[in-house]
């Protein structure tokens, strides 16, 4: 018979609105995808709002192999697209705003009356 089971594993994926992206929640076990999905209803729809679930078999889903794993890491030198190196930006702002013109030295222009 093998190592096959009556369970199978299934992941479970919601999303507060419709709008909203999907987040991963929790992994069950059951016999096929139609008590999987009610099973997901059963302990995770009662307890919070969902727009909309997924149910995923576990073998259905694909991850990265050692090799493609090597590739992204490669692919993941792109220091120059982080923002960190604009730290100073914040003060600059800050100062371009203390040196704003205030309503006081605008009306000096107007010989200090307002209209």
């Amino acid at each position: 018979m093998g190592n096959e089971s009556f369970y199978q594993e299934f992941e479970v994926f919601s999303r507060r609105t419709k709008t909203s992206p999907f987040q991963h929640q929790f992994s069950l076990l059951a016999p096929n995808e139609d008590i999987a999905i009610v099973m997901a209803q059963e302990n995770f729809m009662r307890r919070e709002p969902v727009a909309d679930i997924w149910v995923v078999k576990r073998d259905n889903i694909r991850g990265l192999n050692q090799e493609e794993r090597q590739m992204v890491e490669r692919l993941d030198n792109k220091d120059y697209r982080l923002t960190k190196g604009y730290g100073y930006l914040r003060k600059k702002w800050r100062q371009y705003e203390q040196g704003m013109f205030d309503e006081k030295e605008i009306l000096s222009w107007a010989g200090g009356q307002k209209k």
